[in-house]
């Protein structure tokens, strides 16, 4: 005679499996849905990040320097400002900045906007006194698509006008 024994069930019912099944999909949605929404954030961070990273720095830096300046002149072109021929009282993407040595002498320097092979970007220039003029000092901002100075009633202005679009101001005045 055969002993019935009791069969020993392993796996899954379908009930149990298709509740795992649909487990899994609503936590991969909700992980995919957060993830979305991280990309996004990140995004409109980065399309910030002029105005809160290269901004500060390029208006301390040219605050620094228009405040130790005793004159500025505007112009068109770099090659106008070293010639020191048609100065503008319109905005210009120069900007000739005069400053009065310990000894009484003058020096210049250049703040200049302009496209030099690599892309517009904000340079500074020191003028040597032979009036030749070389390489820029440095690169003040590449990140800007347009920078403006002008004068408002003796007041020196510069506006960045950034890869969005955005539109910064900075007033500075000359030293007495």
């Amino acid at each position: 005679m055969k002993a019935i024994l009791p069969r020993i069930r392993r796996g899954f019912t379908l009930v149990e499996l298709s509740i795992a099944i649909l487990m899994g999909l609503m936590t991969g949605s909700m992980i995919l849905a957060l993830f979305n929404q991280q990309l996004a954030f990140l995004g409109l961070y980065k399309s910030q990040s002029f105005l809160t990273d290269e901004a500060p720095l390029v208006s301390l830096y040219v605050s620094r320097l228009v405040g130790c300046a005793d004159r500025f002149r505007l112009h068109d072109s770099v090659s106008d400002a070293l010639s020191g021929i048609n100065p503008r009282l319109t905005a210009s993407p120069v900007v000739v900045l005069n400053f009065r040595q310990p000894d009484g002498t003058m020096r210049a320097s250049l703040l200049s906007f302009e496209n030099r092979g690599t892309g517009a970007a904000l340079y500074d220039y020191v003028v040597p006194v032979s009036g030749v003029l070389g390489e820029p000092q440095w690169a003040v901002t590449k990140a800007p698509s347009n920078v403006l100075f002008s004068m408002e009633q003796g007041v020196l202005r510069m506006t960045l006008t950034g890869p969005g679009g955005e539109q910064i101001t900075y007033s500075g005045t000359m030293q007495q």
